[in-house]
């Protein structure tokens, strides 16, 4: 299975952050980012979900990166745990704040977990990809049709950023929407 392949290959790697082994998890939102994320966190691997993360619907840019780098990575690097404020997307703001002990294998999922910032400290970057209509279909059946106009704004947004930033190009791993792997990139 693949979320045992990649599981070897991050352990077997030289840890990047502190004594950590992170995996990178990103792709267009509704792709089959968390499936993967909930397979490899069945073999061991600690992960923490970006959707925790983002300040809402807008919360893929500004402030995401600095609050995931001073409240988790910059920690763990220095062999501390982790402590970030979950967003609560019903309420529409930050909330309880979640504790997140150092593990050997940490695995960061959601659109954006590989942008080029992460690079020095991961040691797998996983893109998962998925034709729009299946993760547009996807994330209604999730968030409910009352979110349409949120998720297109997303897609639109997220398209940008993956543009922006190469992440499947620069991806070591590509897979599609239901685990097959569409390409093994050179690790770069």
């Amino acid at each position: 299975m693949i979320a045992d392949d990649l599981t070897a290959r991050a352990r077997s790697a030289r840890p990047r952050l502190g004594g950590v082994r992170v995996i990178a998890v990103d792709g267009p939102a509704g792709s089959g980012k968390t499936t993967l994320a909930a397979a490899l966190s069945a073999r061991g691997a600690a992960v923490l979900h970006l959707d925790d993360l983002y300040d809402g619907w807008s919360g893929l840019e500004g402030s995401l990166w600095p609050r995931l780098s001073a409240q988790v990575l910059e920690p763990l690097r220095r062999g501390l745990p982790g402590r970030y404020q979950r967003y609560d997307w019903h309420a529409g703001a930050f909330a309880e704040w979640v504790d997140l002990p150092v593990p050997d294998l940490l695995v960061v999922e959601g659109c954006g977990s590989a942008r080029r910032a992460v690079d020095p400290v991961v040691v797998l970057r996983v893109w998962v990809e998925a034709p729009a209509d299946l993760r547009l279909e996807r994330g209604l059946a999730r968030d409910g049709a009352d979110a349409r106009e949120h998720w297109l704004t997303w897609m639109s947004d997220e398209a940008a950023h993956f543009a922006r930033e190469r992440t499947r190009e620069r991806a070591d791993v590509r897979l599609g929407a239901f685990g097959g792997a569409l390409t093994d990139a050179p690790a770069g």
